[in-house]
């Protein structure tokens, strides 16, 4: 499976046809089996499957740390569109109830109305305590190295992207992937399973923030997120009650716009 594939289209110019090839981002489905039973299937462009499952487990709360796993791999070397996760014998019941996917709440969730949701899930999370402090003006030169850095949206023109920082502004890790979730999580889980989320404080990503994207950093205890589009309503009232810090690029250049944790956007 590629990660890329090229496509024979027909491109209309001047009242006229004319073959042409392109390049178009990959889409495949990843079961995800845990326990040796199937948890979930995701759309996702092929490649970084394991920090992918690493980062979606995270996001779930069905780990809280490396050591959570028992053993995460392929199914079959041969097949990539299978991760098999086996949970530390505390841990699989610590989390019984979420490996019955009962009260779960995902991307996949419905009906259940945000201030439900909201409750639901400030409830199963900390409100982050993090007093990391970045220069503003250094952390809008983030999002403008993004672009630079996502090589399938460059020939595709259809992926997103996450790229994560340390206080100092160096960049701890990047992913791209079709679904913007997807991208969170194989960032997530790059440097989750390298024992380096801890120094993570700043997520910039290419997409919208909705609410899922703030449950996923929040397990990942990210205190800052910057998009380049506006987030959603419901993002910023979860942010709020969970004390982290939104933004995202504003019109004018050099601008930007902060919808809550603001203390931890400085000028220097």
């Amino acid at each position: 499976m590629d990660s890329i594939q090229s496509k024979h289209v027909a491109l209309h110019k001047e009242d006229m046809y004319s073959p042409y090839e392109l390049e178009l981002i990959g889409e495949e489905p990843l079961l995800i089996r845990i326990e040796d039973k199937p948890y979930s299937v995701v759309m996702r462009t092929p490649g970084e499957e394991v920090p992918h499952v690493a980062g979606f487990c995270l996001g779930e709360g069905l780990v809280d740390e490396f050591e959570d796993f028992s053993t995460i791999g392929y199914c079959d070397q041969m097949d990539p569109n299978v991760v098999t996760v086996k949970l530390q014998p505390a841990r699989k019941k610590k989390v019984a109830t979420l490996l019955k996917r009962q009260g779960f709440i995902s991307q996949t969730s419905c009906g259940i109305c945000g201030k439900e949701m909201i409750k639901d899930i400030c409830q199963a999370l900390t409100p982050l305590t993090d007093e990391t402090k970045i220069n503003i003006d250094k952390v809008i030169a983030c999002v403008d190295q993004l672009v630079h850095y996502q090589d399938f949206y460059k020939r595709t023109g259809g992926s997103h992207a996450a790229m994560l920082f340390d206080s100092q502004l160096d960049v701890l890790s990047i992913a791209e992937d079709v679904g913007r979730h997807n991208a969170l999580d194989k960032a997530i889980g790059k440097i989750f399973l390298s024992r380096q989320l801890a120094k993570a404080r700043l997520a910039v990503l290419s997409s919208r923030i909705s609410y899922e994207l703030i449950q996923k950093a929040a397990r990942a205890h990210l205190p800052i997120l910057v998009s380049i589009s506006r987030p959603t309503a419901l993002a910023v009232e979860l942010g709020q009650g969970l004390n982290m810090t939104l933004a995202c690029m504003g019109k004018e250049p050099g601008s930007s716009l902060v919808f809550c944790g603001e203390e931890r956007l400085i000028r220097e």
